[in-house]
Parts: structure tokens; C-alpha cells; sequence
């Protein structure tokens, strides 16, 4: 695995699940609650954040989300939080990364819609002239604020429509949040050319997912690992290219699965339901998407060959245009194929 480890270091990676507050570094996160010091239960020392970091249950984890969402107060923390996103995916060799963003929570925060886009938008003009990444943005509706937030997630999106915004999902606590409520929203998205990428089927069933598919028209599935309790559903899935964003660690903290051994990514693949490996909210959950890989090829038993194709899936089942996916398949073959 050594040898595996420093193969999956220098590999080019595209990162399709992976939340805007939840990619915050305890440094940066450190940082951002000492400033705002005695009004958040954020502890100000980055030694302190990993058990802060401890999620008794999916509930706590939205809980704790929210306290660091919470610390983003003006348009310099969003620029400062999604600049510092891309120096540390292009660390780990991420060339494109499709970033989920939940513009409703900052701004009734206070901060104005057109500041924070234009503040994700210096960020990632930024990131790409300073570390070569190419970033984009998936605008998410926090399901847990109810339908007054896909109104402003939608108003947000349509009306400020930011160069780097490609899609449109839904987000938050599965359970007591039905899916097809939104499926206005979702239309108007897609609509007005967005792709659909809810999430669905991470801490309920597959029912979840197929509400995503038939009620959303998901073209991706953020998490969607109950799919695998449902023959019918994994066979739609495989026959319809309709990939799932995977997170093996993510659902191990969440507890969404017991074990990482128990969790159901070699039945999906085996039955050909297509796959990404990604990071969601990586130092909240104590990993990164290099770790991510690591997982991924040990519970599938891949080796480097299989490592490279699940970064060439990564860039296949990306929204990324034609030229630059050929580009980017091209840098990973030939990584491959120069690599020992």
C-alpha cells in the first residue's frame, strides 16, 4: 500500500463531492473562531477541533456544520474559506473540482447575494492562476431550512448566475425531508441549464434515490449508497449512467455504515452502477481525497491500473466540458504510464 499511497499522491484527480464550508482547514476554521470569539461554540484552537469534530450521529454532524457556517460572516471570509479550498485540492493533485456551495446560508447571514458570488468567483480566478485548479460550483438547497430556501437557492442561482455555476442540488438531513417537494425548484433549474445533483439515499433508503432520479431528474447522486439494498435500483442506475458520488469515510463518521468493511461499495460496482470517490467534507471528517482513494482501492482490491481508472471516471462523470476531460484523461494516462 506504500507503494499504492505515493502513486495515488501524484495522480490527477477530479473531486465531484466536496462542500465549501466543510473543506474549511482547522486552520482556517481556528482562525475564522478566533475572530469571532465568545459568539460560537467553535473552539479557536485547531488542537481542540478534532474532537469538536466527533459526530455522535448524522443529526449532530448538520449541527456542528452549521456552528462553522456560522463563523462565515462577510464576503472576505467567503473569498479567504473557498481561495484556501483550492490551494489544498491542488496539493493532493486535483486539476477540476466540482464544489458544493449553500448560498442561502450566508446570505441570511447578511451577507448580499451579489457579494458573495462575486467574492466565489475572485476565489476561484484566483485558485486556477495560483494553483492551476480549475473549480465550479453546485449551488445546494440546505433541505433542513425548508422550502423558503430552494426559493432563495434558486432566485440566488438564476438571478446572479455566476461564470463557474454548473448545477444545482439539495442537501441537509435526509430523513423528515422528502425529496419530491422540490421538484419545482429543480425544473426551473434545469430549466434554465443547470444539471440536477441532489443528494439522496446516504442515511434513508433506496426510495430516497428513486425519488431523486424520478421526481429531480438527478444526473448524479451525492452519496446514494442505499442503492445498494435494491436490485431493480442498481440495474436502473448501471443501464441509465447515472453515477453516485461515493464517500467512504464521510459515511463511516456519519455513521451511515458501521465499518468501513461493511459499506456497500464493491456491491455497487459489481453490479455496475458507475462511481466517483470523493472527500464531502474532509477535515471534518479527519481524511482527504488521496485517504479517499486509499479506502476505495483497498475495499475494491485495485491496483494501480484500477486506482487510474477511478480517477479517469472521476473526469468522465464530471460536467466539465468535452476538451477539457480529453485533457484531463490525457494527464492521467500519461502520469500512468510514466509513473515507476
Amino acid at each position: 500500500m506504500t507503494d499504492l499511497t505515493g502513486f495515488i499522491a501524484g495522480l490527477p484527480k477530479a473531486e465531484l463531492h466536496v462542500h465549501h464550508v466543510g473543506s474549511a482547514s482547522p486552520r482556517i476554521v481556528a482562525e475564522l473562531a478566533a475572530r469571532h470569539e465568545g459568539s460560537s461554540p467553535v473552539p479557536a484552537d485547531p488542537d481542540r477541533l478534532a474532537e469538536y469534530f466527533e459526530f455522535r450521529d448524522f443529526a449532530h454532524f448538520i449541527e456542528v456544520y452549521l456552528s462553522v457556517v456560522d463563523l462565515i460572516r462577510d464576503a472576505e471570509d467567503v473569498r479567504l474559506l473557498t481561495y484556501e479550498i483550492g490551494r489544498e485540492l491542488a496539493r493532493q493533485q486535483v486539476r477540476y473540482a466540482e464544489l458544493t456551495i449553500t448560498p442561502y446560508s450566508s446570505v441570511r447571514r447578511g451577507i448580499p447575494a451579489p457579494a458573495f458570488c462575486e467574492a466565489i468567483e475572485d476565489a476561484r480566478t484566483g485558485a486556477a492562476r495560483d494553483f492551476g485548479v480549475n473549480l465550479r460550483w453546485c449551488f445546494d438547497i440546505p433541505g433542513e431550512a425548508g422550502l423558503v430556501s430552494a426559493e432563495e437557492t434558486l432566485r440566488i442561482a438564476l438571478e446572479e448566475r455566476p461564470d463557474g455555476l454548473i448545477s444545482f442540488g439539495l442537501g441537509g438531513p435526509e430523513i423528515g425531508v422528502p425529496r419530491p417537494q422540490f421538484k419545482p425548484y429543480f425544473d426551473k433549474a434545469r430549466a434554465a441549464g443547470l444539471h440536477s445533483v441532489p443528494h439522496a439515499g446516504e442515511t434513508t433508503g433506496p426510495e430516497t434515490v428513486w425519488d431523486a432520479v424520478r421526481e429531480l431528474g438527478a444526473e448524479r447522486i451525492g452519496h446514494g449508497i442505499a442503492a445498494a439494498q435494491d436490485e431493480r435500483l442498481m440495474a436502473y442506475l448501471a443501464e441509465h449512467g447515472i453515477p453516485l458520488e461515493v464517500c467512504p469515510t464521510s459515511n463511516l463518521r456519519t455513521r451511515a455504515v458501521a465499518s468501513l468493511d461493511e459499506h456497500p461499495i464493491a456491491r455497487l460496482v459489481a453490479a455496475g452502477v458507475p462511481i466517483s470517490v470523493n472527500s464531502d467534507d474532509p477535515p471534518m471528517f479527519g481524511t482527504t481525497l488521496e485517504q479517499e482513494y486509499a479506502v476505495a482501492a483497498r475495499l475494491l482490491g485495485l491496483d494501480r491500473d484500477g486506482v487510474t481508472e477511478l480517477a479517469r471516471a472521476a473526469v468522465r462523470h464530471s460536467f466539465l466540458d468535452d476538451a477539457g476531460k480529453s485533457a484531463l484523461i490525457s494527464e492521467i494516462d500519461a502520469y500512468r504510464e510514466t509513473y515507476g
